[in-house]
């Protein structure tokens, strides 16, 4: 005979905060906002605004695990800024030791890699993060700006493309956390391209082939060679970037003038449009994982921004209200 219990189910939990891990299809009662919630998930990935950046800018660097823990460091125009986020706000926190814009970087939030960029002109100098402060290290073997990066910390990373084109526009190096050694060459020569993963499974997709040539070409870096796989749907480079080998959002970057709104999502497979951007943006900052991405900084036309859009994709975690008047 079933119980009381199994007709009737449990009462309905009382917090004074949401809980920090509810599962699919609780409900529980908020006593501080007076209201009920139940846990479901996202059945399409948006976009939402997030924090300002202290210090607006473009061409700059981004490391970071997900939309709530980021780091935002150089830029253009010039500046050695560095700040944390989150999940609401900015905060700066101790500066590069070397002023620059169009640099790549790789990383965490407490443990990242600044590379290359422009002081001008290009630099090689290498920077790592510790959570705390900047520390120089070993100089990349090539000097360039605009080259993308890829790595899980400040210990192991990848840099690739860069500019000017074509000399540095294909090498590869991969970092062991002491110095840099060169690997294979990209298939496309070209900077400014998204990128994606850690230093043995990278992803690089667009950039620029020569000034102004937008390009969709996509590689896969497997640790010892890059691979042409299928392209973006819209070609573009000053692209932001969040994601792995196999699962990756790509999101903004240019042409036309004023930057796209166009965002992208990699299967491993194939390419997929999905929500936009909002506003239009190029040259900016990106960081966090396919379903929960940092959009930061970038160009809007000739204007130079400091907003932010946080990314939650499909299947993601997601508190719901529910409305009782």
């Amino acid at each position: 005979m079933a119980t009381y219990k199994q007709i009737q189910g449990t009462a309905v939990q009382n917090y004074t905060n949401d809980p920090a891990n509810p599962v699919e299809g609780q409900l529980w009662y908020n006593d501080t906002a007076n209201s009920f919630k139940y846990s479901s998930v996202t059945t399409s990935g948006s976009w939402a605004t997030g924090g300002n950046l202290n210090t607006g800018r473009f061409y700059l660097a981004g490391a970071g695990a997900s939309n709530s823990s980021a780091l935002a460091f150089g830029g253009r125009p010039y500046t050695a800024a560095t700040e944390s986020y989150d999940g609401t706000s900015w905060t700066e926190v101790n500066d590069l030791n070397t002023t620059r814009g169009q640099l790549g970087g790789a990383g965490t939030q407490t443990s990242a890699l600044a590379f290359g960029g422009e002081t001008p002109p290009p630099t090689a100098a290498t920077e790592s993060w510790n959570g705390t402060s900047w520390t120089s290290v070993a100089d990349l073997n090539s000097a360039r700006s605009i080259a993308q990066g890829a790595g899980a910390d400040n210990t192991t990373a990848l840099a690739f493309g860069g500019s000017p084109l074509p000399v540095t526009g294909a090498l590869t190096e991969k970092w062991n956390g002491t110095s840099w050694t060169e690997v294979a060459d990209l298939n496309s020569a070209r900077n400014s391209m998204g990128c994606a993963g850690i230093s043995t499974a990278a992803l690089g997709a667009g950039g620029d082939t020569i000034p102004g040539a937008a390009t969709a070409v996509t590689e896969q870096w497997n640790d010892t060679s890059w691979t042409e796989v299928a392209d973006l749907n819209t070609a573009r480079f000053g692209i932001g970037g969040a994601g792995l080998y196999t699962s990756a959002l790509f999101f903004g970057g240019a042409p036309p003038p004023t930057g796209l709104t166009v965002t992208e999502e990699w299967n491993g497979t194939s390419w997929t449009e999905v929500a936009d951007l909002s506003p239009a943006r190029k040259y900016l900052g990106g960081a966090g994982t396919q379903s929960s991405a940092l959009a930061f900084g970038g160009l809007l036309s000739t204007s130079t921004l400091s907003t932010s859009q946080e990314w939650t994709g499909a299947g993601s975690p997601l508190t719901k209200t529910i409305t009782t008047s």
